[in-house]
């Protein structure tokens, strides 16, 4: 029987801040821009009890909570602590499955210190995560990687919760639609629309009927009502992009604008890459108008981008393409793709991207 542990760092980017700058602990803190364009990237528990959450527009947030506080993100300092991070669970297992810069799964069937107890394992991870980094994380343990996931959310923050396989069957038929991993909020309400609203419900619908309804997803939901996920942890994890964009209060509408941003936004790209160890082959720009209308344009190279100097040339000549004069533009973005690790082991971090501008 596998035994699958999910760590999820509580709050991560909001409670890096709050570490680092005592003055914010216990207040509400948003990372983000605090303009009519941006968008809250992490929110601390304190901003979350006033219905604050990520990706919600600023201004709606600074609506629901008027004492939040606005800072700017620092994705250094967000991935130095997540490498410490998952240095930790390498200490545990190699089977290590990253979805994000602050959340994986891993496979402790076979751990490295021969513990046994996934439940003694989680423990040891929490006090050591805490020890090192000064930061909570929330853990959930089962059988496989949707149970475990979802028993992550249990008790958060700084929570941890196990559902045995004895009780997974119980404890899958009471739990509400909308919070099972893997069911958003418009798949939730199409089945409150069909009368399905916990698992018991849903564990009603044979496999035909909700293939009918849901396309391939219903198969998914067939087998994770019933408690099967037979989903390996993935060790392999390759990042398809690394991209950043900043998102503009005011449009941008000179040709000097969109020189002096685009270089900025190529800046930080640059930086990402190097902070990665990566480098790739294909270039793509996007633009975004006041319209809403977008698009994007991308060259691949024959060699890959090494340094400042090559990528600042390609986007250049992107830009040059694209006579973007005359129009008006609120958000730039640059991404690097086709890559390749400098040093041929791919660090498991996700870069977080968000548009922000200075």
């Amino acid at each position: 029987m596998r035994k699958i542990i999910h760590i999820d760092m509580d709050a991560f980017f909001a409670s890096v801040e709050q570490l680092d700058n005592p003055e914010l602990r216990g207040k509400p803190v948003a990372v983000g821009g605090s303009g009519k364009r941006h968008v809250v990237a992490a929110a601390s528990y304190e901003a979350r009890k006033f219905g604050v959450r990520s990706a919600m527009p600023s201004v709606t947030a600074k609506k629901l909570c008027p004492d939040l506080i606005f800072v700017r993100h620092r994705f250094e300092r967000y991935n130095e602590l997540s490498e410490k991070v998952f240095e930790i669970f390498m200490e545990y297992t190699d089977v290590i499955e990253p979805l994000s810069i602050d959340e994986a799964f891993l496979d402790v069937t076979a751990d490295k210190k021969r513990i046994g107890s996934a439940t003694k394992i989680a423990i040891e991870i929490k006090k050591e995560i805490k020890s090192r980094t000064g930061l909570t994380a929330s853990a959930g343990i089962s059988v496989n990687k949707f149970l475990a996931k979802i028993a992550s959310e249990i008790n958060k923050p700084d929570g941890l919760f196990v559902i045995p396989p004895e009780k997974a069957e119980k404890f899958i038929e009471e739990l509400p639609v909308e919070k099972f991993y893997g069911i958003g909020a418009v798949t939730a309400e199409k089945m409150h629309k069909l009368g399905i609203h916990k698992g018991y419900d849903l564990k009603k619908w044979d496999l035909a009927s909700l293939i009918r309804n849901f396309g391939k997803a219903g198969k998914f939901y067939y087998d994770i009502v019933r408690g099967i996920d037979d989903r390996p942890v993935e060790t392999e994890y390759e990042r398809k992009s690394i991209g950043t964009e900043l998102t503009y209060e005011k449009d941008l509408t000179t040709d000097f604008e969109i020189i002096a941003e685009l270089y900025k936004v190529e800046k930080e790209l640059m930086a990402r890459l190097e902070n990665a160890g990566t480098s790739g082959r294909t270039v793509t720009v996007k633009v975004k108008f006041s319209d809403f209308r977008q698009l994007t344009r991308s060259k691949t190279l024959q060699n890959y981008i090494r340094n400042f100097e090559t990528l600042h040339k390609e986007v250049t000549e992107i830009r040059k393409s694209l006579k973007l004069e005359g129009f008006r533009i609120r958000l730039l973005g640059v991404s690097v793709s086709n890559l390749e690790s400098d040093d041929n082991e791919e660090k498991q971090l996700y870069l977080f991207e968000e548009g922000d501008s200075e």
